[in-house]
């Protein structure tokens, strides 16, 4: 009969943090960063697709159409499905767009630059509501996260560009502000 795990927070040999390490058989469980996905989606007439967020955090708040990468996922097919469980949305991926860090809560954002490849979208069940949006038509005061922000103002400095470098987080900002806050 298996033996239950054991486990003991400690720093393993030539590592530089503590870990929770089985006393009995040596397993390490490694805590890694989450993987979110996601992507800025424009339609032909060059609008943008955002979700009206139908879970916490940020219930009621605008984002794109963004969520964890699932085991087994590449990040293109986890950014494909998550438009589709947000949006109804069917996409095609063109670029990677930026990977942005954001170390408070663990999260390496890896988001996309896409077009709509079918024109009906609609709300999936993380979603409140889903549109299409003219540039000057985003509820910028009513985004869910910093990272929306960046996403969007990235894509905007790139829309009419076939190629260029990924974009990372703002300079001076790692990713560290709280929903709502604005850095001086």
């Amino acid at each position: 009969m298996p033996q239950t795990p054991q486990f003991t927070k400690k720093r393993p040999d030539g590592d530089t943090h503590d870990r929770m390490i089985c006393d009995r058989c040596g397993f390490i469980d490694y805590v890694n960063p989450k993987i979110v996905v996601g992507s800025v989606i424009s339609a032909d007439n060059g609008k943008i697709v955002m979700c009206r967020r139908a879970i916490e955090p940020r219930s009621g708040f605008w984002t794109i159409p963004a969520g964890y990468l699932e085991v087994n996922e590449t990040t293109t097919h986890g950014a494909e499905r998550e438009a589709w469980e947000e949006a109804c949305a069917r996409i095609t991926i063109t670029d990677l767009l930026a990977v942005y860090n954001i170390p408070r809560i663990s999260q390496v954002q890896l988001i996309y630059r896409a077009r709509l490849a079918a024109p009906d979208i609609a709300p999936g069940q993380e979603s409140l509501e889903v549109g299409l949006f003219e540039w000057n038509e985003i509820p910028w005061d009513e985004l869910a996260f910093p990272s929306v922000h960046w996403a969007l103002d990235h894509f905007d400095s790139v829309r009419t560009k076939d190629a260029f470098a990924p974009f990372t987080n703002p300079p001076g900002d790692m990713g560290n502000m709280m929903p709502g806050q604005t850095s001086s």
